[in-house]
């Protein structure tokens, strides 16, 4: 028997006036997805859980199976681990994005124009984070570069808990004097994302993406603390020997930490220009190497709803029932019994820009069982419809591998 998760980030949304009340996932062209729901288990599923913040962290930690109330210790570390950083028990990681913010002289004035930059590229993003770390690493604190706009801070004997400290995509278009870093230990980290603006805003690479019509990434933010995960191998805790497949490197931390495959796909950026086609036959060749279960993460819808992109939204839906799960059952079905699960993480909203703990929908196909539902259209109100609901997302993953 082979698993395969197709886990669509953010893909869940609200009724949207634009589309004439529907949301994203009920317009989409999908049919793949619609035919394949009306033959499945579908439900809503509670990914996070009462008292968390809805992040990916905590939602995949959740679909994969792991009880965030066990083993979250927090997202930059999951991020550290696929960068390939060895922490200490006494570190403490940040998450360091590569923001834009507008040119008000006072920091605290300045406005959240872009939590992503302008989806730097990597190359830029590198040579900037470099700089930083020239200029303000030292033994205390050291900057390492990641993917895009998402990079590390690792602070030495720093404190778990330092205070209170905002994502970036969760104040796009506002200022940030109510949601810079506060608490009793925060101000040194303050003063770090002050000076990198001072270091930021003139530099070559800011100067060459302004010309080129660019937003510059003239300063780094610093949020998602935590310190060193540890999670169960995956493969002791179902029996299965897995594989992650995602651009991002929150996921592929949470593989690596999880003892799982997380193999390299050139031209996977996390946006909807990702390399779907690559993930696909990544994701193949680890069923076809070994692996019993793959867990394809598309970070794309829900980067459309941070960036409020309703017509991206949809296209991002259709491309991945067209580029990924379409062609997936194709050649699960020439390897015997298989099951497929396709879900959100959690929904990102077009109307709010950022995510939220509602409930997702999702189905569950079972190749030697196939059920009538009486779906027609996979989306959120229909999965609500079914009346199934599962309150704790954790024990999801035990209803799909188990049936």
């Amino acid at each position: 028997m082979k698993y395969a998760v197709v886990l669509c980030d953010g893909m869940a949304d609200y009724p949207v006036d634009a589309l004439s009340g529907k949301t994203p996932m009920s317009v989409a062209d999908k049919n793949t997805m619609n035919t394949l729901a009306s033959r499945s288990e579908v439900g809503l599923v509670r990914t996070v859980a009462e008292g968390l913040k809805p992040g990916s962290d905590v939602a995949n930690l959740s679909v994969l199976g792991y009880d965030p109330a066990v083993y979250y210790s927090g997202r930059s570390p999951l991020e550290a681990a696929s960068i390939g950083i060895d922490l200490k028990d006494t570190d403490v990681t940040l998450r360091c994005n590569l923001v834009t913010l507008s040119d008000e002289e006072k920091y605290e004035d300045k406005t959240m124009l872009d939590y992503c930059a302008d989806d730097i590229s990597t190359q830029e993003a590198k040579e900037l984070i470099d700089f930083i770390q020239d200029k303000l690493g030292s033994d205390e604190f050291k900057f390492y570069s990641g993917v895009s706009y998402r990079h590390c801070l690792v602070w030495n004997n720093g404190e778990p808990k330092p205070g209170v400290l905002t994502p970036p995509h969760d104040i796009s278009g506002r200022k940030i004097t109510e949601y810079v870093p506060h608490g009793e230990h925060t101000q040194k980290l303050f003063e770090l994302m002050k000076k990198s603006h001072e270091l930021l805003k003139e530099h070559p690479v800011n100067k060459k993406r302004e010309a080129n019509g660019h937003r510059p990434a003239n300063s780094i933010w610093l949020w998602g603390e935590g310190q060193k995960p540890i999670l169960d191998s995956f493969e002791n805790k179902f029996g299965l020997k897995g594989a992650i497949v995602s651009a991002v490197d929150l996921l592929k931390g949470i593989g690596i930490c999880a003892g799982m495959e997380t193999p390299y796909v050139e031209g996977a950026t996390g946006y909807i220009d990702t390399n779907l086609n690559g993930k696909l036959n990544a994701a193949l060749d680890s069923l076809k190497s070994g692996c019993d279960f793959v867990y394809i993460h598309i970070e794309a819808p829900d980067e459309c709803g941070h960036r409020g992109e309703t017509e991206n939204k949809i296209k991002a839906i259709e491309l991945i029932d067209r580029e990924i799960l379409r062609p997936l059952i194709d050649e699960l079905k020439k390897m015997g019994d298989f099951a497929v699960m396709v879900l959100p993480d959690h929904p990102t909203p077009l109307s709010i820009r950022t995510h939220c703990g509602d409930p997702v929908p999702y189905m569950i196909y079972r190749s030697n069982n196939e059920v009538t539902s009486g779906i027609k259209v996979f989306d959120e109100k229909s999965a609500a419809s079914t009346g199934v609901f599962i309150e704790q997302g954790h024990t999801l993953i035990n209803r799909f591998l188990k049936g």
